[in-house]
């Protein structure tokens, strides 16, 4: 039998050469695959487990084609877990599952993606998080710096950067998007990012973290590690983040979301937050202010984040499916003329509340068409909060439904905007399918 490997083994090279390692969670969306793929090729004897089974995991199992893979789906195997030499654990994965709490027990080490990476990167790497706004600015970033740096984005935003680590050389930038989830596993490493953003702090996965102390916690993981040498960026607008500073380690600097704004090609107000905090970020690297205003008069924006979708008969469209938060849906509603938005929401719950969303709602929706597992709740919240006959209030059992009673509501010159301030995993495989079905039904 191999050697089990130290915690500290993990890091070096070859050292997880010939050992066995089970990844938990390949995901249907795809989140395991870099890892997955990164370890074969490393010459790891690789068995993944997953509880979905091979029909549900169809897309996510083609990109493992051709590789020396053990897939163990449809349910776990315990020795999978307590015979590995390392467990690779899926973000998505609560920490206190029954199996990783064995496997811990059994003295198995535990690590993830992002750990794996951040532990060979040769690059400085700027890591961004917060509850609303990461993706968008984590893009911003990579486009500002790519205009002077041989520029990788990756993380949360969308992929693996594993398999790009032949190509990153120790004068590149790496931009990681990194979500509470996978700052949760920092400790296991002691790792944080050489400059770290946060866009702001709202309550947020409240269904996994527990408590708003919790999630605030794993969010500080982002410069928790930090050297003396590094850089904290934070947002001076945000009250409840004014704190962290004194438990910064590197240097702190802040943004402000109301200095000289940029021309921009995406709409609306919060995208002047992310611009900001994208210029200070970058302005650490030395960029200066005009290719910085360059890049971002460029942005085009991401898919599912206020996307453009079509003008029919007058209405136009707009895909914001990657707003989970409420925070996020009030946001996004500000964009536009007040009484002007229909506006679908809901989606899976959060155990995050909901009063905030019900009154931004009843004071500039012109409709409001609720669905999924928080439905009733936010209904519940809007009610709470009207003190006139509008918003019109619609009941949809899925999204086709709810897209035609929002264009029930539509009359030329409105807006019907998904964006559901909540999950999607009540009805959707992600955010991602659920806006394609949306933009689908729009255009089709």
């Amino acid at each position: 039998m191999n050697a089990r490997l130290l915690p500290q083994d993990i890091s070096q090279p070859g050292a997880l050469r010939g050992k066995r390692v089970t990844v938990m969670g390949l995901g249907r969306f795809g989140g395991g695959v870099g890892v997955t793929r990164w370890l074969c090729r490393a010459g790891v004897k690789v068995t993944v487990s997953d509880k979905a089974d091979a029909a549900e995991m169809k897309d996510s199992i083609r990109q493992l084609e051709g590789l020396p893979v053990t897939l163990h789906l449809g349910g776990h195997k315990e020795e999978d877990f307590l015979q590995a030499d390392l467990l690779v654990v899926n973000p998505a994965v609560a920490k206190n599952s029954p199996l990783v709490v064995a496997a811990e027990a059994a003295g198995v080490p535990r690590t993830s993606e992002m750990n794996l990476f951040l532990q060979r990167c040769p690059a400085p790497v700027a890591g961004v998080t917060g509850s609303v706004g990461k993706s968008t600015t984590t893009a911003m970033l990579g486009a500002i710096l790519a205009g002077r740096f041989t520029t990788h984005v990756g993380g949360n935003i969308g992929r693996s950067l594993l398999e790009d680590l032949p190509c990153i050389a120790h004068d590149h930038v790496v931009v990681l998007e990194m979500s509470s989830f996978q700052l949760e596993d920092l400790p296991l490493v002691g790792i944080s990012p050489h400059m770290a953003v946060v866009t702001n702090i709202q309550p947020n996965h409240l269904d996994r973290h527990g408590t708003v102390e919790a999630y605030a916690a794993a969010k500080k993981n982002i410069f928790r590690y930090q050297s003396p040498k590094d850089v904290l960026i934070l947002n001076a607008a945000d009250i409840a983040l004014a704190a962290w500073k004194a438990e910064a380690i590197g240097r702190v600097e802040f943004f402000d979301p109301s200095d000289e704004p940029f021309a921009l090609g995406v709409i609306g107000s919060h995208n002047q937050n992310n611009a900001q905090a994208a210029w200070v970020a970058a302005r650490q690297f030395g960029i200066d202010r005009d290719l910085a205003a360059a890049a971002l008069r460029k942005f085009a924006g991401l898919p599912h984040r206020l996307q453009f979708v079509a003008e029919r008969d007058g209405v136009i469209y707009y895909n914001d499916s990657k707003c989970t938060t409420p925070q996020g849906a009030i946001v996004a509603m500000a964009a536009f003329e007040p009484r002007r938005v229909i506006i679908i929401v809901g989606g899976y719950d959060k155990d995050v509340s909901f009063e905030a969303l019900g009154a931004a709602l009843a004071e500039r929706a012109k409709a409001v068409v609720s669905l999924g597992a928080t439905r009733e709740k936010i209904i519940e919240a809007l009610e709470a909060n009207r003190r006139q006959a509008a918003p019109a209030v619609e009941r949809a059992e899925d999204l086709a439904s709810a897209t035609a009673l929002a264009r029930k509501h539509a009359r030329p010159g409105d807006v019907i905007l998904l964006s559901p301030a909540c999950a999607s995993y009540d009805m959707f495989t992600n955010y991602r399918h659920r806006g394609q079905a949306f933009m689908d039904m729009v255009n089709n």
